[in-house]
């Protein structure tokens, strides 16, 4: 997309990716308003969101662009955390970032953004790379994708850092966030405990995941029992999934990948179920996301896995 003279709104979390794609934009001439969308955060936990603001706010100051907040706090909580728990209490895994994407960054922020005006949005995302967030965008949908600019989703954590420091940006050496999504430094583990307590592990623990040198090969949330195996459980050949996004021609899917950062595995797609080509090397986890790919690595669609 030719940005030039194009007003696109930048969803500004007050991290680096998200600052050096304002800087990038407004460098090659894109008329930019920066964003911050403050979402729910857990009453009695802490939360980083107004420091997180305020680094927005730098940043905007530092590039001399407008600067808004979006208040989704009430978005957030039914699409994200309501789904989160409800999920974990019936025993499935879900994947709270990629519902964020789907109804909030590229969701409740579009919507506000063309409402607005704006002839695009963008945001920090990578697409690609070591870092590729793609397996988070499977469902968001194909005409809020076609109108969103991605412009650090071709670069490297390195050479991102870098442009940061050249445009001299206040989060320059801000650590990345490791909590979900609008959290900020608040693991699922911590929201999950005070949430449910401790009394009932299954619902903490997902299929596959390691305990002590022991892996989860099921579990039951009603009797709150899980069962453990020094043995590393296998997968099978076949994953039936629901709730189908598609962003491009699924016929020709070559390539699933049923984890972040997992293994994309090859395969076909028929009907509900994918087909993999060999045994999975681990079980998959029900409630997450199983993201279709061509053989270039294009984002083709995604599901959410049932068995």
């Amino acid at each position: 997309m030719d940005v030039r003279g194009k007003r696109i709104f930048v969803g500004l979390s007050g991290g680096v990716d998200s600052a050096v794609s304002a800087a990038l934009l407004k460098n090659a001439g894109a008329e930019v308003t920066g964003v911050f969308i403050k979402g729910w955060y857990p009453p009695g936990m802490p939360c980083a969101w107004a420091e997180e603001r305020r680094d927005a706010m730098r940043v905007a100051a530092r590039l001399h662009i407008p600067f808004r907040t979006l208040d989704a706090s009430v978005e957030y909580k039914k699409s994200v955390i309501d789904y989160l728990v409800a999920e974990y209490r019936a025993g499935r895994t879900p994947n709270p970032d990629v519902m964020c994407n789907r109804d909030i960054k590229f969701g409740a922020f579009y919507r506000y953004a063309t409402n607005e005006g704006a002839d695009a949005i963008a945001t920090g995302h990578y697409r690609g790379g070591e870092k590729d967030q793609s397996y988070f965008l499977w469902a968001v949908l194909r005409e809020v994708l076609a109108a969103t600019v991605f412009p650090v989703g071709h670069l490297d954590k390195a050479a991102v850092r870098a442009l940061a420091k050249k445009f001299n940006l206040p989060v320059a050496d801000k650590k990345d966030s490791q909590g979900v999504c609008f959290l900020g430094s608040i693991s699922v583990e911590e929201f999950l405990k005070k949430e449910f307590g401790d009394d009932n592990p299954a619902l903490l623990y997902t299929i596959g995941q390691k305990i002590d040198g022991k892996y989860v090969v099921a579990k039951d949330v009603v009797k709150g029992e899980l069962t453990l195996s020094k043995e590393r459980p296998k997968g099978g050949r076949e994953v039936r999934f629901r709730g189908v996004n598609w962003l491009a021609d699924g016929s020709e899917v070559l390539h699933a990948q049923y984890r972040y950062r997992g293994p994309r595995i090859a395969g076909r797609v028929h009907e509900s179920t994918f087909i993999a080509d060999e045994s999975l090397p681990e079980p998959v986890a029900p409630g997450q996301s199983i993201v279709f790919y061509s053989a270039t690595g294009e984002l083709l669609g995604g599901g959410i896995m049932v068995v």
